[in-house]
């Protein structure tokens, strides 16, 4: 590692490699780090070309330097504002107005099979 970095650093750097686990990143002439594909953003990752392109400059921030393998795991996650939790959204809603109607029905048919089913498994 030429350059000296420190978990933390928010840096750019330039994407070299596109595996199905992750990108890799030159941060210089001879330090690469990877993007994982769990930093890449909040949710689901499919595809990581979604997000990342050879020759993309991204920045990204440093989670942690293995100095004896010379790994260096980044993050562009840990650059994004996290999603809101939905009840944030949302104000409380009682038990009864987040039920809908047809959910009821449902929960009622399997309440009265429920007694069935436990006499068929003794």
């Amino acid at each position: 590692m030429k350059k000296k970095y420190k978990v933390g650093d928010v840096v750019t750097g330039k994407v070299t490699g596109i595996q199905p686990y992750g990108a890799f990143v030159a941060l210089d002439e001879s330090t690469q780090g990877l993007v994982h594909i769990s930093e890449i953003t909040y949710g689901y990752v499919r595809n990581v070309e979604d997000f990342f392109k050879v020759g993309d400059e991204i920045q990204v921030k440093i989670l942690d330097i293995d100095e004896r393998n010379e790994k260096i795991s980044l993050s562009t996650r840990a650059l994004q504002d996290p999603p809101q939790k939905n009840m944030e959204k949302n104000p409380k809603k009682t038990l009864q107005e987040r039920v809908n109607e047809q959910d009821a029905n449902g929960f009622q048919m399997l309440k009265e099979k429920l007694q069935d089913w436990i006499e068929r498994s003794q």
